[in-house]
């Protein structure tokens, strides 16, 4: 398996353009880009439209992007917008994470 490209921090309206042309040109040129969105702390609507528009290049061009790990904060929007079947990738919770069941 390839080495997972990993985002980190913030995935907003303020670093999306200069994430934008790193995301499309690996998406462009790698037949299966894995996205590791894992140390994302917080994803806004510009950071989702490119996910989405990253997402879309890579099945335009024949090539296939899979997100290998989401943080808390990727999960919450992706539940928020109904998301996880357009990505198609399994939305694992760790293990190590506190349940979120009230007592």
């Amino acid at each position: 398996m390839q080495e997972p490209l990993v985002l980190e921090g913030a995935v907003t309206i303020y670093n999306a353009q200069e994430l934008k042309d790193r995301l499309l040109s690996a998406a462009r040129s790698s037949p299966e880009l894995h996205l590791d969105l894992s140390l994302v702390t917080e994803l806004d609507s510009a950071g989702l439209q490119l996910l989405y528009l990253v997402k879309r290049e890579a099945t335009r061009t024949g090539n296939a992007l899979r997100i290998v790990a989401h943080s808390d904060a990727v999960r919450e929007v992706f539940d928020l917008c109904n998301l996880n079947a357009y990505f198609g990738d399994p939305t694992l919770i760790p293990a190590q994470e506190p349940s979120r069941q009230a007592a």
